[in-house]
C-alpha cells in the first residue's frame, strides 16, 4: 500500500522532475527508471532537485496538469452521479485515479518534440560552425581518447604545457559534440595547443568527433570494458577508439599500453608509452606514498627528477608521457619539472584527504574494471594499520556485468583489505561471489542505506586507517 500511496503525495511531481533532471531530460532513460520504480518515496535518496529554470517550469506544468485532470475527474464524478449514470461516474473516478501515471508519461511528449524540433537543429548548426573553427585553427589539436584516464591526461597536458605554451582545454568532463562546439566558440584563435577530450558512448562516436574537431595529434589513454550496454563487446570499444588512426599520423598517435587488453590493437607505427618510459625516455626509481608519486626520467645522460601530487603507480605512464611530449614541443627541463610539480589529484579521481587521522582515497568517479585494478593494487601497496575498500560496483557493463563484478571481487580480494563495504544492489551478490571464489578472509559489510554510510563514515574509521572508495551509483541505478 505504501508504494501505491507514494504516487499521490504532493512530492510526486518533484520526484518526476528529479528523475528527468538526473537523466538529462532524456525520455528513454527516464521512462525505463519510472517503470522499474516500485516506491517513489525511495527515489530521492542521495540528492534533491536542483531548482534550475527548466526544472521549475516543468514542475509547474506537471502540477497544473495534474490539478486540472483531478478537477475534471471530480467534476465528471459529481455530474454523472447526480444524473444517475454509474458508468460515467466510474469513468470520472478512473480519470482521478490515473492522473499520476498519465502525467508521468505526458511530460515526455514536449521533451521529445522540443528535442527533435528545437534542440537538435540548434546543436547541428553549432557543431557545423565549430567544425570550421577547428579546421582553421593554427594550434596543435590533441584528441584525448580512452576508456579511462581521459580527464587526468587532459589536465596533465594543460598544467605542464602551460609552462611554455598557451593552452586551452575542454572544461570538466564536457566531452561530446555539443560541448566541443561550445569550446570552439570560446577560443580566441591564438592558442598554441588545444586539448579536446572525447567521451565515447556508442559506436561511431570517435570518428564523428574527429570529423568535427580535426585533431593533429591523439592520445589513447587505455582500453577497458565500458559502455558495454551500447558497444556490446570490448572489441567494438577498441575499434571505435582506434578509428582515430584514420585522422592523425601514426607518429602522432600515442597509446598507453599498460592494459593487457589493448596490445592486440596497436600498430608498430604508433608511439607507445607505459610505466617503463615514453618517447625514448626511460623511467626509474619510482617512489609512491599517499601524497605523491616521484620518479626519474632519463634519456642518455640527461635526467629529470620528477614529482607529482598524483598518486599511484598507474599515473607514472601518463606523467612520463606528458613530460616527454612537452620536451618534444620545446619546453625546457626546468619548465617540465615545474609543471609536473603543480599537478594534483583531480576531484574524485584518486583524491586523498584526511579523515579523523585516517586517509581516504576518493576514486568515486572511476567506473571501469581497469580503474578497479589500479585502485586495488594501490590499496595493496600502501601501508596502513587497517585497510577498507568501499564500492557499490560498476554501471553500464551490459551483458557482461555479472562476470565483470565477479572479476572485481577477485581484484579486491588480492588487495587484502581488512574490511570490504558493498552496497545492497544488483552488483553486490556478484562482487561477493568473486570475493568468496578468491578466498577472501576479511570482513564484508553490506550497506542498505549508502547515504547513511557515507555521511557517517568519520564515525566508523580510526586513526591510521586507509579507505579506498571507488565508483558511485546515481539514483537511477538499482
Amino acid at each position: 500500500m505504501k508504494p501505491l500511496l507514494s504516487l499521490y503525495k504532493p512530492s510526486f511531481a518533484i520526484v518526476l522532475v528529479y528523475m528527468l533532471q538526473n537523466v538529462e531530460y532524456r525520455p528513454g532513460p527516464y521512462l525505463h527508471w519510472f517503470w522499474r520504480t516500485q516506491d517513489f518515496d525511495t527515489v530521492m535518496r542521495r540528492r534533491t532537485l536542483e531548482p534550475t529554470r527548466p526544472a521549475r517550469m516543468l514542475l509547474m506544468a506537471i502540477r497544473i496538469g495534474m490539478l486540472l485532470q483531478f478537477a475534471i475527474g471530480v467534476g465528471l464524478i459529481i455530474q454523472w452521479f447526480l444524473q444517475g449514470l454509474p458508468a460515467g461516474w466510474l469513468f470520472g473516478l478512473a480519470i482521478v485515479v490515473a492522473y499520476p501515471i498519465v502525467w508521468a508519461h505526458l511530460v515526455t511528449i514536449p521533451l521529445a518534440l522540443g528535442d527533435w524540433l528545437v534542440v537538435r537543429p540548434r546543436q547541428h548548426r553549432a557543431i557545423q560552425s565549430a567544425e570550421k573553427l577547428f579546421a582553421n585553427h593554427d594550434g596543435i589539436r590533441i584528441a584525448v581518447i580512452g576508456s579511462y584516464g581521459k580527464t587526468t591526461m587532459k589536465e596533465l597536458l594543460q598544467t605542464v604545457l602551460a609552462e611554455g605554451r598557451k593552452v586551452a582545454v575542454t572544461p570538466g568532463n564536457k566531452n561530446v559534440a555539443t560541448s566541443h562546439a561550445r569550446f570552439a566558440h570560446s577560443l580566441k584563435g591564438d592558442e598554441d595547443v588545444l586539448v579536446i577530450e572525447y567521451g565515447e558512448g556508442q559506436p561511431g562516436d570517435i570518428k564523428r568527433f574527429a570529423n568535427n574537431t580535426h585533431p593533429t595529434h591523439a592520445v589513447i589513454t587505455g582500453l577497458a570494458p565500458a559502455h558495454l550496454d551500447r558497444y556490446q563487446t570490448l572489441a567494438n570499444v577498441a575499434e571505435d577508439l582506434f578509428s582515430i588512426a584514420e585522422h592523425v599520423s601514426p607518429r602522432q598517435l600515442y597509446v598507453n599500453t599498460e592494459a593487457d587488453t589493448i596490445t592486440d590493437y596497436i600498430a608498430d607505427t604508433m608511439q607507445m608509452f607505459d610505466v617503463r618510459g615514453a618517447l625514448g625516455w626511460k623511467v626509474s626509481h619510482v617512489r609512491l606514498d599517499v601524497d605523491s608519486t616521484k620518479f626519474t626520467l632519463s634519456k642518455g645522460t640527461r635526467k629529470l627528477a620528477l614529482s607529482s601530487g598524483l598518486i599511484g603507480r598507474h599515473n607514472v605512464a601518463p606523467l612520463a608521457f606528458v613530460a616527454a611530449f612537452a620536451i618534444e614541443l620545446g619546453l625546457t627541463d626546468k619548465q617540465v619539472i615545474a609543471g609536473l610539480a603543480k599537478t594534483v589529484p583531480f576531484e574524485h579521481r584518486m583524491q586523498p584527504r584526511r579523515l579523523n587521522g585516517a586517509t581516504l582515497i576518493d576514486d568515486t568517479y572511476n567506473g571501469n574494471l581497469q580503474g578497479i585494478k589500479v585502485g586495488t593494487e594501490l590499496l595493496g601497496e600502501l601501508p596502513a594499520k587497517r585497510k577498507w575498500y568501499v564500492s557499490p560496483g560498476l554501471v553500464d557493463q551490459g551483458a557482461k556485468a555479472d562476470d565483470i563484478h565477479r572479476q572485481m571481487g577477485s581484484l579486491i580480494a588480492a588487495a587484502k583489505p581488512d574490511i570490504v563495504v558493498l552496497m545492497a544492489n544488483s552488483a553486490q551478490p556478484h562482487i561477493y561471489a568473486g570475493l568468496e571464489a578468491a578466498g577472501y578472509k576479511g570482513e564484508v559489510r553490506i550497506e542498505h542505506d549508502p547515504l547513511h554510510f557515507y555521511t557517517n563514515l568519520p564515525h566508523f574509521v580510526a586513526s591510521g586507517d586507509l579507505i579506498l572508495m571507488q565508483n558511485d551509483w546515481t539514483d537511477n541505478y538499482a
